[in-house]
């Protein structure tokens, strides 16, 4: 009954494809790949005929057979080469030695063709190497990688072609699919299932119809097909997991036969620890790395696929959200699958300071401008190979490389950020996952993403720059609506005045006056907290900076806890404008009073170093942590304060700029702060020090 449900089975797929072949051979003769496609049809009619001859007269296996079976898939696999483009016109199988994939799929199908000629010949030394499983392995094998030329000839077409070789792509891949499970099963229960060798006839000839509709649809065809790096990488995981998974297989089998009782326990714990391992080389990114190389590498002249890198450049670069500069670290080392770096980039002070870090810890030291690296860096724009520098600091002109950079964790690149022929900062990449060969290629590709990168940050800062100014601007325009409350204020307070003179006796009178110039007052001392700055012109003059100090600690005696002043160098003097520098100082003695519980400590220190003068300003108070210093403390118009305007610690920086000082702050949350206010000792000797006006 089996064989005459075979013998139906195999002879509808022999006649339905014999159809296909006639109709290829005579009205669809002018077709994309007719000849091609008329023999895979032609191989397919006749191994389907000969199985269903053998249903009836000859059971079971034969060398025509299996040769018509091998010669079935080949046929196939060669038709979607064709559509892939390998075979272009006049060169032929000359393409055979310059091609790797059709090399592979050539040595492939040789090798399935000797074991079953083994088979036949030599059973004996098949059934030595475990009888049916090696040829089923094989058959399997042949399935997975027709589904693979069927999923790289799809994902790779435009969508419009699409729509021409979906059939064709579903027919061809339905039958590796079903030949997959055929020999999947053999594999699992060591014979060939009857019932599902029965119906691959009726599968075959079900497939037809869908390349007939491909057929009827192919002027749409295209031969022209670029094989993505990303499907090819995919593709490769999933025939290098599918080939694990068979060799595994394969040996658990083997563990099983000869380990006695104990070959089941065995077979399936080898099994599931072959599957956990399986799936942590998928999921490793050294062995992603390694992969993503090797296949540039050995696939494609260029290392790159530039269209899928830069897009992907430009959409990390571009996307919304806070962290450029990470991001730019990020997207700069995911081209040379780096695993980490950081980002120096030029501030007004004239150094390259640390700004951001990408799975590596921010550095805290800086790179002046002038210093030999960076002037190395804006005249050459070379890309600094750290370990190539190592063995020969000559090729890069025997530069003094910063030691914190040769300590830098496992540094590898020293990348310039160029805008506009300019040195804007520079980038530290982490040596790679896996290695990469540094050639113009990887070179240029570095380049010319830093100087997307700088272009990206560049703009950032004029944004931020024009989002400050229009809040000045905003800030000032407040000034003038002050300014004008002010002018009434002052209108209501004059007309007190005559009217003093001639109801000073007046005890109603009186108690208006009072109550008016109290609101007065307050109004006034509302505005003055919005308006802290002072616009007139200062003139620096030489003063005494103890004495600058006592006066703004005795304005602050009145708060809890009392600063405490220690002067242990008295007598300094700095060149400055008292009021300005006064209400900087006087702001972070406050700032640090506020910032303190009652029963803390506010302590500030007046001493002389070298050629400066250093006044430190420190508290137990509640700190700040390290990225709010970084990103919020020096930002205008940001305040964790209720009523703060957020523009005092900006001007005590500011101001202490200008006068050539510097402003540090150290601190740690819970631990308090320390701001340290550097400012150039005045050494001009003089006869008297004037108090700024």
């Amino acid at each position: 009954m089996l064989s005459s449900v075979a013998a139906y089975s195999y002879g509808a797929a022999a006649l339905a494809f014999a159809l296909l072949c006639g109709l290829l051979l005579s009205i669809w003769r002018a077709r994309a790949h007719a000849a091609v496609l008329a023999a895979a049809a032609l191989v397919t009619a006749l191994w389907a005929g000969l199985n269903a001859w053998e249903a009836v007269h000859a059971p079971g296996p034969s060398t025509l057979n299996d040769a018509l079976d091998i010669a079935r898939n080949a046929a196939w696999s060669a038709f979607l080469l064709f559509l892939m483009g390998l075979f272009q016109q006049g060169a032929g199988w000359r393409l055979l030695r310059h091609n790797r994939l059709l090399r592979l799929v050539a040595g492939f199908y040789a090798l399935l063709l000797a074991a079953e000629l083994l088979a036949n010949w030599a059973p004996g030394v098949l059934a030595s190497l475990g009888g049916l499983l090696p040829l089923a392995m094989l058959r399997a094998g042949a399935a997975v990688l027709g589904m693979i030329l069927v999923e790289q000839l799809y994902r790779n077409k435009p969508l419009q072609e699409r729509w021409a070789l979906k059939y064709a792509c579903l027919g061809i891949g339905g039958m590796y699919a079903y030949d997959f499970y055929l020999y999947s099963d053999t594999m699992l229960f060591r014979q060939v299932n009857g019932d599902i060798w029965a119906a691959r006839g009726f599968v075959q000839a079900l497939t037809m119809p869908l390349i007939a509709l491909a057929v009827s649809r192919s002027a749409a065809w295209s031969n022209q097909l670029s094989v993505s790096r990303r499907v090819l990488f995919h593709s490769a995981a999933l025939a290098g997991s599918a080939g694990y998974l068979l060799v595994m297989s394969s040996a658990g089998y083997y563990l099983r036969f000869f380990g006695g009782s104990w070959g089941s326990v065995m077979q399936v714990a080898f099994l599931f620890g072959a599957t956990v391992l399986l799936a942590g080389v998928l999921f490793s990114g050294t062995f992603r790395a390694w992969l993503k190389v090797f296949i540039s590498k050995h696939f494609y002249s260029y290392n790159y696929d530039y269209r899928e890198e830069w897009m992907g450049f430009t959409r990390m670069l571009s996307a919304d959200g806070p962290k450029l500069a990470e991001r730019a670290v990020q997207a700069v080392a995911g081209l040379v699958e780096s695993p980490g770096g950081a980002l120096w980039l030029l501030r007004e002070s004239g150094r390259h300071e640390p700004v951001a870090q990408w799975h590596v810890p921010l550095a805290s030291e800086s790179e002046a401008a002038d210093s030999e690296l960076c002037q190395f860096l804006e005249s050459k724009q070379w890309v600094i190979d750290m370990q190539e520098y190592q063995r020969n600091p000559g090729l890069y002109g025997d530069i003094a490389m910063p030691d914190w950079i040769c300590r830098y964790p496992r540094v590898w690149l020293v990348l310039p950020l160029i805008m506009q022929g300019r040195l804007s900062g520079f980038m530290l990449l982490q040596q790679p996952r896996s290695a990469i060969q540094l050639n113009w290629e990887v070179i240029d590709l570095l380049k010319i993403a830093c100087s997307q990168a700088a272009s990206y940050l560049a703009q950032q800062d004029a944004a931020m720059a024009l989002m400050v100014a229009r809040q000045f601007e905003s800030f000032n325009r407040m000034s003038t609506f002050v300014v004008h409350d002010l002018k009434n204020l002052v209108a209501q307070l004059s007309l007190l005045i005559p009217n003093a003179h001639k109801h000073r006796n007046n005890p109603e009178f009186q108690q208006d006056m009072l109550d008016t110039v109290t609101h007065s007052v307050q109004k006034m001392k509302l505005m003055l907290q919005k308006l802290s700055r002072n616009d007139a012109p200062a003139r620096p003059l030489p003063l005494f900076i103890d004495q600058l100090l006592q006066q703004a600690v005795s304005l602050k005696a009145a708060f809890e806890p009392r600063p405490q002043l220690r002067v242990e160098t008295p007598g300094l003097r700095v060149l400055a404008d008292w009021e300005r520098l006064e209400r900087v100082l006087g702001h972070l003695i406050q700032n640090a009073i506020e910032a303190t519980p009652l029963d803390g400590q506010v302590r500030i220190a007046l001493r002389g170093e070298h050629d400066a003068v250093l006044v430190e300003i420190s508290d137990s108070g509640a700190g700040m942590t390290e990225e709010f210093i970084r990103e919020r403390l020096y930002k205008p118009f940001e305040s964790t304060k209720p009523a703060g305007m957020g523009i005092g610690a900006f001007e005590s920086r500011e101001y202490i700029h200008e006068l050539g000082g510097e402003l540090e702050v150290s601190s740690s949350p819970r631990q308090g702060t320390t701001f340290r206010v550097t400012l150039p000792l005045y050494r001009q000797d003089a006869g008297s020090v004037e108090r700024a006006a």
